[in-house]
């Protein structure tokens, strides 16, 4: 399961790296939850089209071909940052110390490496569809109403550029703790007990009133 986390800041080199991508990616998911909110508005449309004036939206399967990169991938970032992905925290929200910044750092290097793997292939795959000489620069499309596909094909690789970077930075930031036995290291999400998340709650809606 994804736990609650909290990063936090000085003003250290890495702090003041970890909060200059913060806006990027926050632009990054907000994309992500317009093309979600897009296809809602889609989906009630072409319903209602055939229902009433039996009349779908033509190409709606294209629009959500179209759509599930911006989705699928433009947040991963951001929710790195925070530690929102979903992960095994039964062992893990035990550990303390060193140990657990071994156990991040472990993870996270495996992650990084993974997508590194993914960036490069994402941008083979977008390579193959984009092509300067062909029409809308593009060798594929949608097949009902030929949408490019290479945009959303190029997005894979550009958001996976951006979580590499993140978890360069998560990399540094477990590293720095686990060489100086840090106790609550900068940049990193750090797991909340039950405690912390209630009083982080009761402080939010504290500032709202």
């Amino acid at each position: 399961m994804a736990s609650s986390s909290s990063v936090l800041q000085d003003e250290s080199w890495l702090s003041r790296a970890d909060r200059a991508l913060l806006p990027v990616e926050r632009i990054f998911a907000l994309f992500s939850g317009l093309a979600v909110f897009s296809l809602m508005f889609l989906a009630a449309y072409s319903v209602s089209g055939r229902k009433f004036f039996n009349q779908p939206l033509n190409g709606y399967v294209d629009y959500i071909e179209a759509a599930m990169p911006v989705i699928a991938f433009m947040g991963v970032s951001y929710v790195q940052r925070f530690g929102g992905h979903i992960r095994m925290d039964m062992i893990i929200g035990k550990m303390r110390g060193r140990v657990l910044w071994a156990l991040e750092l472990l993870t996270v290097t495996l992650i990084l490496v993974v997508i590194l793997a993914l960036i490069w292939g994402s941008w083979a795959h977008f390579d193959r569809s984009f092509d300067f000489a062909k029409p809308l620069w593009s060798r594929d499309s949608s097949i009902d109403i030929g949408i490019p596909m290479w945009p959303a094909k190029l997005l894979v690789p550009v958001a996976f550029s951006l979580l590499a970077v993140r978890l360069v930075l998560q990399i540094i930031g477990y590293g720095r703790a686990l060489v100086l036995g840090l106790e609550r290291p900068v940049a990193v999400p750090l797991i909340l007990t039950i405690e912390e998340q209630a009083m982080a709650e009761a402080a939010h809606l504290a500032e709202q009133e």
